[in-house]
């Protein structure tokens, strides 16, 4: 058979075809109607072994035979041969997908959560401003107004864009009120905690992307960096809940201050004592 021949057989071995069934089917294509002697002796394939082949052939639907003494064959065209196979491939495709579905996955290794470390506050920012530029809707902000002025020209520009900010800030807002709502954090205004030195940035963008970064001495950074929405989400209902907080208290400040202290710091007392004043209270409210 000629080179060219030859890679047409090489073809149809890829396609499932035996070496012989490939050479033979060639032949066919070649001869035209042909006895097992005429395709053994233009194919090469035995003589035992040629109109075993073509029983296969003809089997698979790749060639009909035309007669019975002398046994003819001749080839399907090459057109309904494809088609007959790409049907096939088709039909054993999906009968594969559907039971590798159907198996049960014991012990299946979880997806690791792809989340970027962050050690220093230009990289907490660079993140945070890249996060707003893509953003389309809405984005949380969380921060003192040093923590949130670099991102003043971002902030601008989503919201000439569209995107809407609501933000929790300590402190005077560093920059135009944009489009939203912004929430000042009234109860810590004043307050002497041990914590007031820290510093913090806490973002969620179209509840897609978040960052949260956090300085406890005001110095060393270290924060987090994902575009998982589990990630974002859990992120978004801390800064949710922060503005719960403030907008009770901004209807009942004096009340709240007299019952939790200054910066309603008693609300992070979770002692026995404390626990057992909650019930007294409530004991004499019921």
């Amino acid at each position: 058979m000629a080179d060219s021949l030859a890679d047409i057989a090489d073809r149809l071995i890829q396609l499932g075809f035996s070496q012989y069934e490939a050479r033979t089917y060639v032949g066919l294509l070649t001869l035209g109607e042909a006895t097992g002697y005429a395709l053994s002796n233009e194919t090469g394939v035995p003589g035992p072994k040629v109109y075993e082949t073509l029983r296969r052939l003809a089997e698979r639907k790749a060639a009909v035979q035309t007669r019975h003494r002398p046994a003819c064959y001749v080839a399907v065209t090459p057109d309904r041969l494809l088609a007959g196979l790409e049907a096939d491939f088709r039909e054993r495709l999906a009968a594969a997908r559907t039971e590798l579905e159907a198996l049960p996955r014991r012990g299946a290794p979880e997806q690791p959560l792809a989340v970027r470390k962050l050690d220093r506050f230009p990289s907490a920012v660079q993140h945070a401003t890249e996060a707003i530029g893509r953003a389309r809707t809405r984005v949380y902000l969380s921060g003192r107004a040093a923590e949130l002025k670099p991102l003043a020209e971002a902030v601008a520009n989503g919201s000439q864009h569209g995107v809407e900010f609501v933000i929790v800030h300590f402190g005077a807002l560093p920059f135009p009120r944009p489009l939203g709502r912004a929430f000042r954090h009234a109860s810590t205004q004043g307050s002497l905690s041990a914590s007031r030195k820290g510093r913090h940035l806490v973002l969620v963008a179209d509840s897609r992307a978040a960052l949260w970064a956090i300085a406890r001495d005001g110095k060393s950074w270290e924060g987090l960096y994902s575009e998982d929405p589990t990630f974002a989400s859990a992120i978004k209902a801390y800064i949710r809940h922060d503005i719960f907080v403030q907008r009770i208290y901004a209807d009942a400040p004096a009340e709240l201050e007299a019952r939790y202290g200054p910066g309603l710091l008693g609300l992070t007392d979770f002692t026995a004592e404390s626990d057992a004043e909650d019930r007294a209270d409530q004991e004499a409210v019921g």
